[in-house]
């Protein structure tokens, strides 16, 4: 038989196991594995001494098309995913100019993505005062959910979502059967504290830090929940920073409520003293905690009790990160897409994670909550031939220059990872190839959910 696409050797990471074993592709499907496979293929990867795993999904990114491309645009954004071992990611709808609150605008940038995204994409919907009447038709369109935020989102063409809009729009949401997920931060109390500390002249990242407290984390999950639990609308917190939040989340759970949570890798890797340290390039928001509350957030990552991985990221050109006296001043962003995999990687290296343990955190628990679980999400004989081709035998020192998003700076650079990746498969096409994307024109398809 004549396949497309044919990797031999590698030791394939399943849900349950990793056995070294064969994987053949025809028409973007897996369509064998066996140690005995026959046939020749249009490309074939030799991954002996390797690991293939499932393409990472990506549930939260920012690429700031249309309007902001000088931002991150689909073409830049999805080539450092790629490059960092993701087949399928999510866009965010409130950095592009107009945000995706209405269908004319979810058109506009699905059309976009389809032009130029090197691998699968899904959009979200944005929730924003005044847009009640535009969810049904987003939902009808296919977008992922929606997007809300409970603190100002820094974008003036987004607004956060005051108590009534989040009410009626977690009982739309709900019966339109979809997800809302939510920035958790309480904008009362980080705003009263911003301005305490500007009317004190103090504007570093220790400042910064104070103004955006777990407390204000905790209470906006807590209300978020309360909410939910009035309208029976499902959540999905993003970017969750503290142990606090996650017990919070989980008690939910254990109350009935369907809720799921991602944490993002800098909070698992990093900490205060590196925004300290770095600067700009490490203020997000919520901002990385101190020592002791990041350590909290890692061990109930290692007991399981945060769901998926996802990067957030959250580009800008550096000229909105300069401003080098007034911290609340720089762009709240951390810009690590390409570095998801490899950080939980590392993770899993130092912790001694199960490799089949790992890909529930980076492709299977995504694929089920969004209903990708048919075709994504594992390897397995019927379903997307997406694939990572990663060696352990190879470290990845991050340099400006191995940056593929659109601006080269990030809090990655310099760090290493005890691993490489090589090689990215999007439903059986070679993406990328060691340090370049190697797809003669972008292959991604717009996932309608």
């Amino acid at each position: 038989m004549k396949y497309d696409s044919l990797i031999k050797n590698g030791s394939v990471v399943f849900h349950d196991e990793v056995k070294k074993t064969n994987l053949a592709v025809k028409d973007g499907i897996v369509v064998e594995i066996g140690d005995d496979i026959d046939g020749e293929a249009d490309v074939v990867w030799d991954a002996e001494g390797q690991y293939v795993f499932p393409g990472l999904i990506d549930v939260h990114v920012h690429f700031n098309e249309p309007g902001r491309e000088d931002w991150e645009g689909f073409s830049t954004g999805s080539s450092m995913l790629a490059a960092g071992g993701c087949t399928t990611f999510f866009d965010m709808p409130l950095n592009g100019v107009p945000s995706t609150t209405d269908l004319e605008a979810l058109q506009q940038k699905g059309k976009i993505g389809e032009e130029k995204s090197f691998v699968d994409f899904g959009l979200w919907g944005g929730l924003v005062p005044g847009n009640e009447n535009d969810l049904a038709p987003l939902a009808e369109k296919g977008v992922v959910g929606f997007k809300a935020f409970m603190s100002p989102s820094g974008n003036k063409e987004f607004a956060a979502v005051d108590d009534n809009t989040l009410l009626n729009g977690m009982k739309t949401i709900a019966g339109l059967r979809k997800i809302l997920a939510l920035h958790a931060e309480d904008g009362t109390m980080v705003q009263f504290l911003q301005r305490e500390k500007e009317r004190q002249e103090k504007f570093g990242p220790d400042d910064y830090l104070q103004s955006r407290p777990i407390a204000a984390e905790w209470l906006a999950v807590r209300k978020a929940i309360t909410f939910a639990e009035q309208t029976g609308c499902s959540l999905h917190f993003v970017h969750i920073s503290s142990a606090e939040a996650v017990e919070e989340i989980q008690q939910a759970k254990k109350r009935g409520l369907d809720v799921t949570l991602e944490t993002c890798p800098h909070y698992l890797l990093f900490d205060h003293e590196h925004t300290k340290k770095l600067g700009a390039v490490a203020k997000c928001a919520p901002p990385l905690r101190e020592l002791s509350d990041q350590k909290k957030l890692v061990d109930l990552f290692l007991k399981d009790q945060i769901d998926f991985v996802a990067s957030d990221h959250s580009p800008s050109p550096w000229s909105l990160k300069e401003d080098e006296t007034n911290f609340f001043n720089v762009w709240g962003g951390i810009s690590g897409g390409q570095f998801t995999l490899m950080a939980i990687i590392e993770l899993s290296v130092r912790y001694r994670i199960p490799f089949p343990k790992l890909i529930h955190w980076t492709s299977a628990r995504p694929a089920k909550r969004f209903g990708l679980d048919g075709k994504k999400g594992e390897i397995a004989k019927g379903k997307d031939a997406d694939f990572v081709i990663i060696s352990l035998k190879d470290s990845f020192t991050v340099e400006k220059n191995s940056l593929l998003q659109k601006h080269k700076h990030s809090l990655y650079v310099n760090h290493t990872f005890p691993c490489k990746i090589f090689a990215t498969f999007q439903r059986g096409k070679l993406v990328f190839d060691n340090g370049r994307i190697r797809a003669s024109k972008p292959l991604g398809q717009w996932l309608k959910l």
